[in-house]
């Protein structure tokens, strides 16, 4: 397709250019974020803030690596992915905040995305509604052993992508009350764990471009907690789903290194 940016050296809506972004990709939602997780990083430097698009790049363990944000929403968590496709990414992490839907599901927890359900429209663009939106193994694994590693209270499984923030939040303020409250029960009876807004797409995309991609999240609340009365504390600090997703990072990288020398 034809490159609109005035760079044509840099992708339209990141801004960044090939080799200014590392393999592996850290992808929060809030640009504020970003600044955060790139301390996290060695040598990290500014690489572009566009739009909702605010890109670092660092090392861990001597390997380039970066974060760039997604903005809310799957359309533009999809941009993201496919232009840090064509910068040379082939690995994401999406790191977020969501509301726990299973009473398990505590504020402060973290969950790490499994699958995602598709109640989106992003991902309709991709791949017929009857196809996935599962999260790469080998991330989920590393997400799994980094939250065990960083001694977390964690959930692994499905979560919900929606595109209405207050379509999940007052349903029944809505014309369409009856459709978004009778799947909200249907989501919870089979054992959905929390509700975000991204994931979905992140990993149909990653799945068309066969490249890899995880989720974790910190549980902000959790509304049906909320309903039944249940202690309900609303947490805002995301450090610890941070610092999961970068010690993911770490396993893969020694992973993908393992695997080079065996070959």
């Amino acid at each position: 397709m034809k490159n609109y940016s005035e760079d044509t050296s840099r992708q339209y809506h990141i801004q960044a250019g090939k080799g200014e972004v590392g393999r592996y990709v850290i992808l929060p939602g809030d640009p504020k974020r970003c600044q955060k997780i790139a301390e996290y990083f060695d040598d990290s430097v500014f690489v572009a803030d566009n739009r909702e698009y605010v890109t670092y790049t660092g090392t861990l363990d001597g390997v380039k690596v970066s974060v760039t944000s997604t903005g809310i929403g799957g359309p533009s968590a999809s941009i993201a992915v496919e232009e840090l496709y064509r910068c040379g990414a082939d690995t994401f992490v999406r790191i977020g905040t969501c509301g726990g839907m299973q009473t398990e599901v505590k504020s402060g927890d973290i969950v790490i995305a499994t699958g995602a359900i598709r109640m989106e429209g992003t991902s309709k663009e991709y791949a017929p509604i009857e196809f996935p939106a599962v999260a790469n193994l080998e991330v989920t694994n590393a997400l799994v052993a980094a939250a065990g590693k960083k001694g977390c209270t964690f959930h692994t499984g499905v979560v919900q992508s929606k595109d209405a923030f207050y379509g999940q939040h007052e349903p029944e303020t809505k014309p369409v009350s009856y459709e978004l409250m009778n799947k909200w029960e249907a989501w919870k009876r089979m054992g959905c764990l929390a509700s975000e807004m991204e994931s979905a797409a992140i990993f149909v995309v990653s799945g068309y471009l066969k490249v890899r991609a995880g989720a974790c999240f910190l549980v902000m609340a959790n509304q049906e907690r909320e309903k039944l009365g249940l202690e309900n504390p609303v947490v805002h600090d995301t450090d610890k789903a941070i610092q999961v997703a970068v010690e993911a990072i770490r396993e893969l990288i020694r992973a993908d290194k393992a695997k080079a020398k065996q070959k």
